[in-house]
């Protein structure tokens, strides 16, 4: 049966600020930036798939991966790892990235009606930037993007998400979290707030984003008919 139309079904919530995940739900960064990841933490002497890469660390800050990578392996990647694995995602995204189907749509038709939303990411504003200005994206939300470089917890924390609705003026309760990974809908969830797992590549585990609490939608138009009906 259509996930995406049973979660429009059993759902009933009228939020008053939408907070978008920017990887995975926005930009289809995932498989370009876990790749290049799991390529570098090779080359560091941990050998990971591309499958486990994403498994382990979708959702996550490159501290993080880091800590997780050295307490594996017992040995120290250095202080610059995040920054040089960082480099190495943006010349992999360099090479082309791509809007997620639908997200264009979702943002224009929640302007034309007026909608607040922003974007809160475990990425840098850096790596927001680029890739939302290489789809095409960035001119919708360059003001309103928060980062996990601006909290002292990033997710599965709600302190990212707190902080975005803080900015924009509204109260947890009423906000609605779109994200693609368990930090992201354990972060929401957390934050108070009600949250749609976003499910529309083929690795991202439903049922995991279904048990931390999200409800689950696997097309993006799903999100527009479940905020955009008139």
């Amino acid at each position: 049966h259509d996930r995406g139309y049973n979660a429009v079904m059993a759902f009933s919530f009228s939020p008053s600020l939408i907070i978008f995940d920017c990887d995975g739900v926005l930009v289809d960064t995932e498989p370009v930036a876990n790749r290049a990841l799991a390529r570098f933490l090779g080359e560091c002497g941990y050998e990971i798939s591309y499958e486990e890469c994403r498994r382990l660390f979708v959702g996550r800050t490159m501290q993080a991966v880091q800590a997780h990578v050295e307490e594996a392996t017992g040995r120290p990647l250095g202080e610059d790892w995040p920054e040089r694995i960082r480099d190495a995602t943006l010349k992999a995204f360099a090479e082309g990235v791509e809007p997620v189907e639908g997200a264009r749509d979702v943002l224009s038709g929640l302007d034309a009606r007026s909608m607040p939303y922003c974007v809160a990411s475990s990425g840098k504003f850096e790596k927001m930037r680029f890739t939302l200005g290489a789809t095409g994206l960035l001119p919708l939300v360059e003001d309103v993007l928060f980062s996990a470089e601006e909290v002292a917890h990033g997710k599965p924390a709600p302190d990212l998400f707190l902080h975005a609705a803080a900015r924009m003026g509204h109260a947890p309760e009423r906000c609605l979290v779109i994200e693609d990974s368990v930090p992201g809908v354990q972060a929401g969830v957390a934050a108070g707030m009600t949250v749609i797992g976003y499910a529309g590549d083929p690795m991202t585990d439903e049922a995991a984003l279904t048990r931390e609490g999200a409800h689950v939608i696997s097309d993006m138009s799903a999100l527009i008919a479940l905020l955009i009906e008139d």
